[in-house]
């Protein structure tokens, strides 16, 4: 090798080593100034377990140290990023960032490296793995279950009848505050009108106060001024000066002239002949009028008005009352047109509230809960517990039967001793309830089965039809024998022409010298009707009649 080679070799080494230096000094320089580590608080877990992980950096004040954010976990899941804890030592920082992860299935996961920018610079730390263990299961204890298949479930229905016991009131509400407030406003408008003329002379000053001229805006200004002088004339001279036009109204005028009703001067009718014409053109024809030519038609609309007012007579007395009386009249039909509107109003809210309720839940639903069904009420209302007669009859019931006097045979009443009935209703009201005790002075003589007969007799009396009788017997708990009877009848309906088909329920109860006897009777077609019978018929105890008690009387 000759020394040429020699000494581009050892320039060449000198050169890479002095890099090589270089570099290292600046990765110590870095390292002097922030270090990075990393960790988790278990490295074995079982499903749904919160691993903690951990980042540490200590840094100087002036580093920017950004944490990753995320899901950069994966396949591991973080479920929380907590706030970085910072704490100052020996002029450094030191920054601790915490992460939450989990895993929901059981294996060998590996943390990835987390890249973390430091001053722009990315380092990333290690990797870690993880053990994610099952849950042990006791199947001995802690059986197993099949899947359940899927169900679909609909959404559910629209609350409309919620939102319509709020939207209801709320409208009325509204109204009545509408009404009154209206109401207020046009009374407190009619206390604070001026007469005729102090009134016309309030809108020209008005209409000077405005800037319709300055802004060139003719057309607006003379139908303001046009409007001024139609409404005051409306008011004390003709009441369809505001409908009419310039040709109809000076017609008129002149007429009232003509028939001595007003002694106008004709130069004041020409010269508002001119003044409604011109106005005519400036908002029709869009003709411009200068300013003078305004402030004199202004000018010249204030001399009208007042001429006016001095050859209008005032009013009698007569006229007075008649005005008064025409204004009443005018005041009555107003209030009848908003009753009238009011109530067809509130007719037609009904209407539609009850058409959307009986066709989103059917018409039932609608005359049980919005209308009212009576034996519905009287399901859901609240029931009695009463003891009726002697021996008693002990029965819960939605009303109170009320004591009615039975009318019997002389021969009869000299063979008993008391006899009560009580009542709720009657075969036309479609719900029917009767108790009926009788205390015999001697033992009761006859069987069950032929005072049944003398009740359905009597049933049949009452305008039942087509009876269908169907008997069976029973004995209470305490002894006491009964005979029930039970099936269905027609009855005339009061409504309408036809026949109901009613079910009945008679129980008749023989004790020694004693009659107890409980009907019920209830409309087919009523699905509320069921239940208040079993509640009824489920309720009844009786009060035994005692030997003892049946020898002293």
């Amino acid at each position: 090798m000759n020394r040429k080679t020699t000494y581009n070799l050892l320039e060449l080494f000198l050169h890479n080593a002095r890099y090589a230096v270089i570099a290292t000094c600046f990765l110590v320089g870095f390292t002097a100034q922030a270090q990075l580590t990393s960790g988790v608080d278990t490295t074995n877990i079982r499903i749904g377990e919160e691993i903690k992980y951990t980042v540490e950096v200590v840094a100087d004040s002036t580093d920017l140290v950004l944490f990753p954010e995320g899901q950069s976990f994966l396949p591991l899941e973080m479920i929380e990023s907590y706030k970085v804890d910072t704490t100052f030592e020996q002029a450094k920082y030191r920054l601790i960032k915490k992460y939450g992860l989990t895993q929901f299935d059981s294996g060998s996961y590996t943390i990835p490296p987390q890249k973390i920018v430091i001053n722009e610079r990315v380092f990333s730390t290690d990797s870690i793995m993880i053990e994610v263990a099952d849950v042990p299961v006791d199947t001995t204890k802690q059986k197993m279950y099949e899947i359940k298949p899927f169900i679909e479930v609909g959404s559910s229905p629209f609350n409309f009848l919620k939102l319509l016991y709020w939207l209801v009131p709320l409208l009325l509400i509204v109204g009545v505050g509408w009404y009154l407030f209206r109401r207020k406003k046009q009374r407190e408008a009619r206390e604070e009108q001026l007469p005729p003329y102090e009134e016309a002379l309030a809108s020209l000053q008005k209409l000077d106060a405005s800037n319709l001229l300055k802004s060139r805006r003719s057309k607006d200004y003379y139908s303001q001024l046009t409007e001024i002088v139609k409404r005051y004339l409306d008011r004390e001279i003709d009441d369809t000066a505001l409908e009419s036009t310039t040709d109809e109204l000076i017609e008129r005028l002149q007429l009232h002239k003509d028939a001595g009703h007003f002694e106008f001067d004709s130069e004041t009718i020409a010269k508002l002949n001119s003044i409604l014409k011109r106005a005519d053109l400036v908002k029709f024809a869009k003709m411009e009028i200068d300013q003078l030519q305004a402030s004199t038609d202004r000018n010249a609309v204030e001399e009208i008005i007042t001429e006016t007012h001095e050859v209008v007579p005032e009013p009698t007395e007569e006229e007075l009352l008649m005005n008064e009386l025409y204004a009443q009249e005018q005041r009555r039909k107003r209030r009848t047109k908003r009753i009238i509107y009011g109530g067809a109003i509130g007719v037609a809210t009904i209407i539609i509230a009850g058409g959307i309720l009986s066709y989103t839940y059917g018409w039932d639903y609608l005359k049980d809960n919005i209308i009212g069904h009576p034996t519905k009420d009287l399901v859901e209302g609240q029931w009695y517990r009463s003891e009726y007669g002697v021996p008693a009859v002990i029965m819960e019931t939605p009303v109170v039967l009320k004591r009615k006097e039975l009318n019997l045979p002389e021969a009869t009443k000299q063979e008993i001793e008391n006899n009560s009935l009580f009542v709720y209703g009657s075969l036309v009201d479609r719900f029917y309830i009767v108790v009926n005790t009788t205390l015999y002075k001697q033992p009761l003589e006859g069987d069950l089965e032929k005072i049944l007969e003398s009740s359905l007799a009597a049933f049949e009396a009452q305008g039942a039809k087509n009876m269908v009788v169907k008997t069976e017997s029973f004995e209470t708990e305490k002894g006491i024998k009964g005979l029930k009877a039970y099936g269905s009848f027609e009855s005339d309906n009061p409504f309408v022409k036809g026949n109901d088909t009613q079910n009945y329920e008679m129980l008749v109860f023989g004790q020694k010298g004693a009659l107890q006897q409980v009907i019920i009777a209830s409309l087919d077609s009523d699905p509320y009707a069921e239940q208040l019978v079993d509640r009824i018929r489920n309720s009844i105890e009786l009060e035994v009649q005692q030997p003892a008690q049946q020898a002293t009387k």
